[in-house]
């Protein structure tokens, strides 16, 4: 058969199916690998189910961006929390999870060759979507604890900029972003007319007392910012595939052509599932997020043994720590290391274009209190003999 010469030669290969084909090879692995919890969509969720079975018009298409009684209850969720105000200068889309959402803003706002600029470490698929329509991705380092550089990304812009990506509650590093920051950035794509795309999946995962910031919600950029959300992570959702997009108004018509081409429309039976979690009792959110809190505490004091062997950033979002360990062995090397000999899996940090260095990420969301400690002390215990 002849060799294809597709544009997918250029883009990396996800690196969850590898590290899956691995554990699977591994019997008895503990994943700290994939980003996900571990508890399920709240009953309420499951209890529209029927709701969705008594309509008969439910087998046939529905709108492109979404059912109205779910833009009604997102529409009311972003002004409660994110401060965000749907207004004639903006509007929701839902889309089949976040990633789709980011796809869909590539598409609708660039041209191939056109530049995207990312934060590094970056979100492995942010950085495969780019590549997959033809732009580029330019890469700027955040600074030594993973926080952002305005005044370096302010440098990178050139004329086929179109957009800076932020993610906050960041995806790999956890680090949760400064408002200061992510103002000086909003501001920046709002004077250099690019738009600002807020990746905000982790939203709801913040530690401490932190809290979480949108940059939507900034007054004067609405117009040149993109916020992208999911069901995925806060309320169990991985496989509904539901997450939407809060895009200008005027975006609307290229959105939906990408959306309708790719998807039609979002599942409705996980649009209706989503609108049942949006009235989830507060207690779902607050107590499963305290309870990755518990876990999050055990595999932070677990990893301070690891201080002569790696760095260690303070994070205070999401479910990761993004360690820099001390040795000149490749992450991957490492990764398929510690699986094979020492039943334990993380994600090399290769897949975040981290190439200078060995970096791992280490997931705990989808651990509970009784499987976590098997699993750090898995992963200490390699680590300590792998590098030591």
């Amino acid at each position: 058969m002849t060799n294809l010469n597709s544009r997918m030669q250029a883009v990396q290969s996800p690196i969850i199916p590898v590290v899956g084909e691995l554990i699977k090879n591994s019997p008895g692995t503990i994943s700290l690998g994939q980003g996900v919890v571990s508890y399920s969509p709240p009953p309420e969720a499951i209890e529209l189910l029927p709701k969705f079975l008594a309509e008969p018009a439910n087998n046939l298409y529905k709108a492109v961006e979404g059912i109205p009684d779910l833009l009604t209850a997102l529409t009311g969720k972003l002004s409660t929390f994110n401060n965000i105000e749907i207004n004639a200068r903006n509007c929701i889309v839902v889309t089949a999870g976040s990633n789709m959402a980011f796809m869909n803003t590539i598409l609708a706002i660039t041209s191939p060759g056109d530049e995207i600029i990312l934060n590094t470490p970056y979100y492995f698929n942010h950085e495969m979507a780019i590549t997959m329509a033809g732009c580029h991705a330019i890469l700027v380092e955040t600074d030594e604890n993973y926080q952002l550089r305005p005044e370096a990304l302010a440098q990178a812009i050139t004329s086929k900029t179109r957009a800076v990506v932020t993610i906050s509650p960041n995806n790999p590093t956890g680090v949760v972003y400064s408002e200061t920051a992510l103002h000086q950035v909003n501001q920046i794509c709002g004077d250099r007319q690019i738009y600002h795309i807020s990746d905000e999946a982790y939203e709801y995962f913040t530690y401490n007392g932190v809290k979480h910031i949108s940059p939507g919600a900034f007054p004067g950029n609405s117009e040149y910012t993109i916020s992208l959300y999911s069901l995925s992570k806060a309320y169990g959702f991985a496989s509904w595939r539901i997450g939407y997009m809060v895009i200008p108004q005027n975006l609307l018509a290229a959105v939906k052509k990408v959306q309708d081409t790719i998807l039609i429309c979002p599942p409705v039976i996980s649009q209706y599932a989503a609108l049942g979690a949006l009235q989830a009792k507060e207690a779902y959110l607050r107590e499963n997020i305290k309870a990755i809190a518990e876990v999050r505490h055990i595999v932070l004091d677990s990893l301070q043994r690891l201080q002569n062997l790696c760095t260690i950033t303070p994070a205070e979002g999401a479910f990761y720590f993004f360690l820099k360990i001390h040795t000149q062995m490749d992450s991957f090397v490492l990764v398929k290391r510690l699986i094979q000999e020492h039943q334990v899996a993380v994600i090399p940090g290769t897949t975040f274009g981290m190439k200078d260095g060995c970096y791992l990420r280490v997931a705990y969301g989808a651990l509970q209190k009784e499987t976590v400690k098997e699993g750090i002390e898995r992963l200490v215990q390699g680590l300590e003999t792998i590098i030591s």
